[in-house]
């Protein structure tokens, strides 16, 4: 897909927590956290998910044809597109694309709000704690212009010492 990483994990998310019920939905935000502590962070899900659906088998897969069609487009596709720059007729629907790869992001950041904010749905409890985590990280970022690297750390301590005290 067009956009990376963050175009392709709804997709992956909608599959396997969805519609193959491979992990729960706890367990997709756990392997979600864990792309993004490391680069690549579609390799990681996809073999994470991989893993969990069908052992170090479908984790191999997984990784596999993550890795296969991306590779085969930028050797053989590569040239092509450099071709294309100031094409119009190719332009255009690459602009169209890009705004269909933000909604998609834009899907998978409510995936993540709903999960964390809302850990046994709508039904059940806010996560008002999480809430105020991330009211502040974002406070920190655009209004005081903290780095991210600082910002993650503090967050994850913060959040790491409020479990440890109970709250």
């Amino acid at each position: 897909t067009f956009g990376g990483a963050y175009a392709v994990l709804p997709y992956v998310v909608q599959a396997a927590v969805v519609k193959y019920g491979w992990l729960s939905a706890t367990q997709m935000m756990d392997g979600l956290a864990l792309g993004e502590t490391t680069p690549g962070p579609l390799i990681m899900v996809v073999a994470f998910v991989g893993y969990l659906g069908a052992g170090l088998g479908g984790a191999l897969a997984a990784t596999f044809f993550t890795f296969l069609p991306s590779f085969l487009f930028i050797l053989l596709g590569g040239p092509l597109v450099e071709t294309t720059h100031g094409n119009l007729n190719f332009t255009a629907p690459l602009t169209a694309i890009t705004a269909a790869v933000v909604g998609v992001i834009v899907n998978l950041a409510l995936f993540f709000a709903y999960h964390v904010l809302w850990p046994q749905g709508f039904a059940g409890n806010f996560d008002l704690v999480s809430a105020l985590i991330t009211l502040a990280a974002a406070l920190a970022l655009f209004r005081f212009k903290q780095s991210v690297i600082r910002v993650i750390a503090a967050s994850a301590l913060l959040g790491l010492a409020l479990k440890l005290l109970g709250v």
